[in-house]
């Protein structure tokens, strides 16, 4: 036998229904919505965090570039050698790990030659080449991630 609500009971249950709806409309009222984080820490449209990719492409820009994949995070450049000093050069490579922008999601690695008898032989890269490096991008991308909230 199926019982048939009463007018108060449809009364409370509609009297319920309006003021749930009156407290989701005074949640997101137009203007007042946060706009969309565009500066996330995962920002990933190109397979890693483009923040990182951006900054690592901008520090490395002084040599020409090997390869650069955006999909995989991996950056290297030639060989370069600065005009004042052409008896030695570097090459760079630039692996983003993470789609985070985070310390630990980029590593950065360097070798370095010098002129020997007119052989290029394999010297060592100061550690702390290494880290400024790795420091310039991060505050790099950083800033570029800055600019996008502002």
């Amino acid at each position: 036998m199926t019982v048939k609500p009463t007018l108060p009971a449809n009364l409370f249950r509609a009297a319920l229904a309006a003021a749930a709806l009156s407290g989701l409309a005074a949640c997101g009222g137009g203007q007042d919505r946060p706009a969309a984080d565009l500066a996330a820490s995962q920002v990933t449209t190109i397979g890693v965090n483009s923040y990182l990719w951006r900054a690592s492409l901008e520090t490395v820009s002084f040599a020409p570039l090997l390869q650069a994949d955006s999909a995989g995070g991996v950056i290297v450049t030639d060989w370069y050698s600065r005009p004042e000093n052409p008896s030695e050069r570097v090459k760079v490579s630039v692996a983003i790990l993470d789609q985070d922008l985070r310390a630990d999601a980029l590593r950065v690695a360097a070798s370095r030659q010098v002129l020997q008898g007119g052989n290029w032989v394999d010297a060592p890269v100061q550690a702390a080449t290494v880290q400024k490096l790795e420091d310039i991008i991060l505050t790099k991308a950083r800033d570029l991630r800055r600019q996008t909230i502002g």
